[in-house]
């Protein structure tokens, strides 16, 4: 198949077809092992062989991830994402490990007998939460809730004993956040004290969404209140609406999963009369905090794993825009106020099912593409060719991590270079190289990362990016109660936000692309964001189907828009009489003779002042000066009321005239006049010593009263 241009088009090949007869079998162990664990994590039908590529079964940056977890679990070798990505076969990656040695140990195992001080201190993540936290001032903008439509009511007791056993399996959901000598530290409460917030609400339909959006609000005290409230709305209808609110500095997208399997064990095994018969699990949260600086080291170190990744940060963000000059609605407020509102993305499974094959054609991710589409929708809107983009990475490292609830996540600066109107393609190469050193240095805190590139802060926007792109994968979690229907889990929209515009996107292959753009309603009205909601769709679409094309091709506009853009604003016809700009003057002289004309510092000229000056040296310079219609004249006068005066006389003449600027040095001034064979120039006697033309006329400061010298 080709494209347009008659290229290759690859994101329209059909799919390739393996079988495990299509390459090698293992040869030695570790290509079994890599063999295995390629097969778990991608969860093939059959084995692969080590010839598999990785991202040909449906790999990608996440489950990329899981596998190098994998990989360091069994193998003791850690890997990077960007590793996976250059060696994505057994084969080649056996050999890659081979090459590297010993030399990839990391210091201390996560579950090494370790103890507690007495004192727990924060993790990197959590400690930027609880700064903004304290400068917001109790605020929701890092509030997660989470609601449920649940066919039946859940039993008022069972759902708060598996409450309590949820809280007291997961530490985080039993924290609070004290302060000893000015730093914040962890207080891991005992269970059941205090107990879980549960409570049930009996309201009508129609006051639902206001109570729920209300709750979702809930301004935790980090300092005394744990940071987990469950909520049951009961509407009368036989059903109710579940609502599980939690502040980001005790989760994250991957913890919701095993906090709603945890739940659904936890709520079954109290309504059958038991406690939940779970295995303890490996670590909790506050072991993972002392591991995480225990491991990256002093960021002062430079030979510190923190201090290698902080050097790659500075390096990679250097001279990053202040600020992406995004097309605002309104001028940005001196502190931002953290005003949100979405507008829903839906771009279907087609589409999905395109910008994937595009994405393994390319040896790339879906998020990679979706990151240069974005990247191209915004420089083609105006927010210039050197784009920062926020966006979470799921910061576990450890496969003993990954049955916790807490807050693992990262955040990255990709940067993207959309400069030289590239194709499509070409950027996304750009994209894909960018990214994989980023992943390979996602382990340094985002908050280590801003004191290590240290930017000009401001309470008016966030540091180092205002747009922020994240992709999850998979259906959305599940809340499972025993007794009632399955039901999904969705984010419920608070009225906050955190940055200037913030995509929150799922890729599924059933129901396709789509999720939300959360926007900052201080800087844009709704029909903006719904418009680069828009755009991005046109985008992804024009370039899945013509990779090739360069950056300046690509559609943004719709056929409204594009009306809008060149018929009716551009719709500048309007009658002109054929009045000159005299009699224009003239007749306003006439007509408001003792309105203001001209105001110079505290001077003030009446149009009939003004007028009267103009006619006086214009009589002057046709009389006296020999002008007339047709000669270019030089003006080399400091800005003053003598200045307009000037102008407005040799329109009156009929001459044309060049401004010369005083600010230009004297040999560009006589330059100008050379070339241009002016031999006339006016001036005031500040600057008569500058011009080496034989004709200067020069006007002093009394032009209201006195006739102006000859030559």
């Amino acid at each position: 198949p080709l494209t347009a241009n008659g290229k290759l088009d690859r994101a329209a090949l059909p799919e390739p077809t393996t079988t495990a007869t299509d390459g090698r079998t293992p040869r030695t162990p570790l290509e079994t092992t890599l063999t295995t664990l390629f097969t778990t994590t991608l969860t093939t039908p059959h084995p692969l062989t080590i010839d598999d590529n990785f991202f040909d079964h449906g790999g990608h940056s996440l489950l990329a991830a899981r596998l190098t977890n994998h990989i360091r679990t069994h193998t003791g070798t850690h890997l990077t994402i960007r590793d996976i990505f250059h060696h994505p076969t057994p084969a080649s990656l056996a050999h890659h490990i081979t090459q590297l040695g010993t030399d990839t140990a990391q210091s201390g195992s996560l579950t090494s007998a370790v103890g507690r001080p007495e004192r727990l201190p924060l993790s990197f993540a959590q400690r930027r939460l609880w700064l903004l936290a304290a400068m917001e001032e109790r605020g929701t903008a890092y509030n997660v809730p989470m609601a449920a439509r649940l066919s039946g009511l859940p039993d008022p007791a069972v759902l708060r004993a598996a409450v309590a056993d949820l809280v007291e399996r997961h530490e985080p959901l039993r924290t609070v956040y004290a302060t000893h000598e000015g730093e914040p530290v962890q207080r891991v409460l005992p269970p059941g004290e205090p107990a879980a917030f549960v409570e049930h609400r009996r309201l009508s339909a129609g006051e639902l969404p206001g109570q729920l959006a209300a709750a979702g609000r809930h301004a935790f005290d980090l300092e005394k209140e744990p940071p987990l409230r469950v909520t049951v709305f009961d509407t009368g209808d036989g059903g109710a609406t579940l609502l599980v609110l939690l502040h980001h500095i005790a989760t994250d997208g991957q913890s919701l999963g095993p906090l709603f399997e945890d739940l659904a064990t936890a709520y079954a095994a109290r309504a059958a009369g038991t406690a939940p018969a779970w295995a303890p699990l490996p670590v909790q949260y506050a072991d993972y905090a002392l591991w995480q600086q225990r491991t990256l080291g002093d960021p002062a170190d430079e030979n510190s794993p923190l201090g290698r990744d902080l050097a790659f940060w500075r390096k990679t963000l250097e001279e990053l825009p202040e600020e992406l000059p995004l097309n605002l609605d309104r001028p940005r407020p001196s502190v931002a106020g953290h005003r949100g509102a979405t507008v829903p993305v839906d771009f279907g499974p087609e589409l999905y099912a395109r910008l994937t094959r595009l994405a393994q054609a390319e040896r790339s991710t879906p998020f990679m593409v979706l990151q240069a589409a974005l990247a191209a929708a915004l420089t083609r809107l105006g927010a210039g060719e050197d784009i920062p983009l926020g966006s979470p990475v799921a910061g576990r490292p450890e496969t003993e991590l990954a049955p916790l609830v807490g807050f693992f996540v990262n955040t990255l600066v990709l940067r993207t270079d959309t400069s030289g109107n590239p194709t499509f393609r070409e950027l996304l190469g750009r994209v894909r190289a960018a990214d994989l050193d980023a992943f390979a240095h996602e382990n340094a805190p985002f908050d280590q990362v801003l004191e290590a590139v240290a930017p000009r802060r401001s309470p008016s926007r966030h540091p180092l990016f205002q747009v922020c792109l994240a992709l999850e994968s998979g259906p959305p979690p599940t809340v499972r109660l025993a007794g009632l229907e399955p039901a999904p889990a969705s984010v419920v929209d608070t009225g906050g936000a955190k940055f200037d515009l913030e995509f929150l996107l799922r890729g599924d292959e059933t129901d396709g692309l789509g999720g939300a753009l959360l926007y900052n309603r201080d800087l844009f009205e709704e029909e903006t964001a719904r418009r680069m909601v828009g755009t991005l769709r046109r985008v992804l679409d024009h370039v899945l189907r013509e990779p090739d094309t360069a950056l300046s091709a690509i559609e943004v506009l719709d056929g409204v828009e594009w009306g809008l853009v060149v018929e009716e604003w551009n719709n500048t016809a309007v009658p002109i009489g054929q009045e000159t700009l005299n009699t224009l003057f003239e007749h306003q002289a006439r007509i408001h003779p003792d309105h203001t004309a001209v105001i110079f510092n505290d001077e003030h000229t009446t149009y009939r002042r003004l007028n009267e000056n103009a006619n006086r040296l214009a009589h002057h310079l046709t009389h006296c000066a020999g002008i007339r219609r047709g000669d270019l004249i030089g003006v080399l006068h400091d800005r003053s009321t003598t200045f307009a005066t000037t102008l407005i006389a040799l329109t009156k003449t009929g001459a044309a005239y060049t401004v010369l600027d005083p600010d230009f040095p004297d040999t560009r001034l006589n330059t100008t006049l050379t070339r241009n064979h002016i031999t006339t120039v006016i001036t005031d006697t500040n600057h008569t010593h500058r011009i080496t033309a034989p004709h200067l006329i020069h006007t002093d400061h009394d032009t209201h009263h006195h006739n102006h010298p000859a030559t």
